[in-house]
């Protein structure tokens, strides 16, 4: 039997998806659950996937069980609107979901220093996108997103390659998942545990690579086209809001 020592020596290579989205998404319109998620997942050959609803904390205790079973590690996280903009937050505590502020983050990432903040698609031309906040807040940042939604001849995640390399920043590739089909093009290699401790330490120390390749031009128009329609169908939290808005008059 080989010793623990020797069997370190092995790398443990952890595939796996860190910005992912479901049905349970209260500002999105996605058309899978969890399972189905977690079982193209496996099919494809993933080891690790965080479920990243927007500013909403999923419960990942239903699904944990069947995720194992699939062999697949289930990590805790949000895709949180912090001063506006996107920020991923893995393997925090339920105080993740009431991050408003990047003051709010310092002392989020002060009092749970195993949690990893990632910057999502941080140079997309989109409002929520981090931009150039990301200079001001710089130190809050773990890891930084290359982001699956590209051609050979649309690609913003340059700018996020060159920003992540001028500030001593691991990459992550990430698919921003809203369709099952975009599974697969965009991933990160993991050397870790299969944990979410050790799986966030590993990126912290640079212990990842990331695998991509381009979206044909047809494909990206079909995914985008796709995800853009559901958007204009009203959400649960849209009409919430509008039933509030209009309660006040």
């Amino acid at each position: 039997m080989c010793s623990p020592a020797w069997r370190r020596i092995i790398p443990l290579v952890l595939k796996a998806e860190l910005h992912t989205h479901t049905c349970d998404d209260p500002c999105d319109r996605i058309p899978h659950t969890a399972k189905e998620l977690v079982d193209r997942a496996a099919e494809l050959g993933y080891h690790v996937l965080a479920v990243t609803l927007h500013d909403h904390l999923f419960d990942i205790a239903p699904v944990r069980a069947y995720a194992t079973q699939r062999g697949i590690v289930l990590v805790h996280g949000i895709e949180c609107t912090v001063e506006g903009r996107h920020v991923l937050l893995l393997n925090f505590s339920e105080r993740a979901g009431t991050v408003k502020t990047f003051a709010d983050l310092a002392l989020l990432r002060s009092a749970e220093p195993s949690g990893l903040v990632i910057a999502p698609h941080p140079f997309y031309p989109l409002s929520m996108c981090v931009g150039s906040m990301l200079d001001q807040h710089a130190e809050l940042f773990d890891a930084v997103e290359i982001n699956a939604m590209y051609t050979l001849w649309i690609d913003f995640n340059p700018r996020a390659r060159a920003w992540a390399a001028a500030h001593g920043k691991p990459l992550v590739g990430n698919g921003d998942i809203h369709r099952l089909a975009q599974l697969g093009t965009t991933y990160s290699l993991i050397d870790a545990d299969a944990n979410p401790e050790s799986i966030c330490e590993a990126i912290r120390a640079g212990r990842v690579e990331v695998r991509t390749v381009p979206l044909p031009l047809a494909r990206a128009l079909t995914l985008s086209s796709a995800i853009v329609a559901a958007s204009l169908i009203p959400t649960t939290r849209d009409i919430r809001s509008r039933r509030e808005r209009s309660s006040k008059v």
